[in-house]
């Protein structure tokens, strides 16, 4: 059958208004979790957290990861592959100080609300900002250690990354404190370890071997607590050197149980990630929010390690589901 033009532009117009129709019944807001990285197990909680708050708000999430927590290009490529198809809200947890704030800008000025989460980021812009208080975390490890090595001794730091604004500021809070409180500590080192395990490894060994007599190591991620550890094990230096981390994993909770690391200051990723999706919503809802919402922290040690509240900490998302 042939139609003339006027008949045509008429079906057409209908078709396209039945699709935008049926996209309408059966879209959900979208919101897009942008992470440093997805290979720790921290990121696996915030991703664990995100889930379950979008499943309770109603809402899609999007997860999409760098390749590592180095990789800021490829990070800002992500956010900005999200802009060009319009999602929602993002919330991001960005690598770098100041990467990522043109791609974040650019959502901004498109109407897309962003949410940072975990790293602070040179961005004002952003509807909240939602996470640990790094600094006091740091300032948390420097007492521990401080008192276990009785005021005395030398310490070497394990950090992040150059431009991690989390890192920088544990490690600051760390400095800090070990030069106001414990004059009689010595900090001898202080170098990144790009978020790599292997790399760690050789930061750790390499201290050790400078420093015969260290007294203690700081590793202020996830990975630079387990080089740390390595690092200790292999030399058989197991109860010599204390340790203090931050974050947790299988391995680093192995190592608090049997004496390895002295303690770690435990973040809550699961709500980190959870609050990041529930205030996007909200926005998305305009509903008021808090500009800054601190997640907290839990100084975990082996005599603190079995209690309930730490348990729960360290299986949020198990917990979650047996409350369900």
């Amino acid at each position: 059958m042939r139609c003339s033009r006027s008949t045509a532009a008429i079906l057409i117009v209908i078709a396209s208004a039945g699709g935008a129709c049926s996209r309408g019944r059966s879209s959900r807001p979208t919101i897009a979790v942008v992470p440093k990285g997805q290979a720790h197990v921290f990121w696996q909680s915030v991703r664990a957290g995100a889930e379950k708050c979008a499943a309770d708000e109603k809402v899609e999430m999007i997860w999409t990861a760098p390749s590592t927590e180095t990789d800021l290009s490829g990070q800002a490529s992500i956010i900005e592959d999200f802009v060009n198809r319009r999602v929602d809200a993002i919330v991001v947890a960005p690598s770098h100080r100041k990467a990522l704030v043109p791609a974040a800008s650019r959502a901004v000025r498109e109407g897309i609300p962003v949410v940072v989460i975990d790293s602070g980021m040179d961005f004002d812009q952003a509807v909240s900002f939602i996470a640990t208080n790094n600094y006091q975390g740091g300032v948390l490890a420097a007492r521990r250690i401080g008192e276990r090595l009785g005021g005395r001794g030398t310490v070497a730091i394990l950090g992040i990354a150059a431009g991690s604004g989390s890192g920088l500021e544990r490690e600051g809070g760390f400095q800090d404190t070990i030069r106001k409180e414990f004059p009689g500590i010595t900090i001898v080192g202080y170098q990144f370890t790009e978020s790599d395990r292997t790399r760690g490894l050789a930061v750790a060994e390499d201290f050790l071997t400078r420093f015969p007599s260290l007294s203690g190591l700081f590793g202020s991620n996830e990975s630079s607590a387990v080089a740390a550890a390595r690092a200790v094990m292999n030399r058989g230096l197991k109860g010599k050197v204390t340790i203090v981390g931050f974050d947790t994993s299988s391995d680093l909770v192995q190592a608090v149980r049997d004496g390895t690391i002295d303690a770690l200051i435990a973040q809550q990723p699961f709500r980190m990630g959870c609050e990041g999706v529930r205030t996007a919503v909200a926005v998305l809802n305009h509903r008021q929010v808090e500009k800054r919402v601190d997640t907290g922290v839990v100084v975990i040690t082996r005599d603190n390690l079995e209690s309930p509240d730490v348990q729960r900490l360290l299986a949020p998302a198990s917990a979650s589901a047996a409350a369900r």
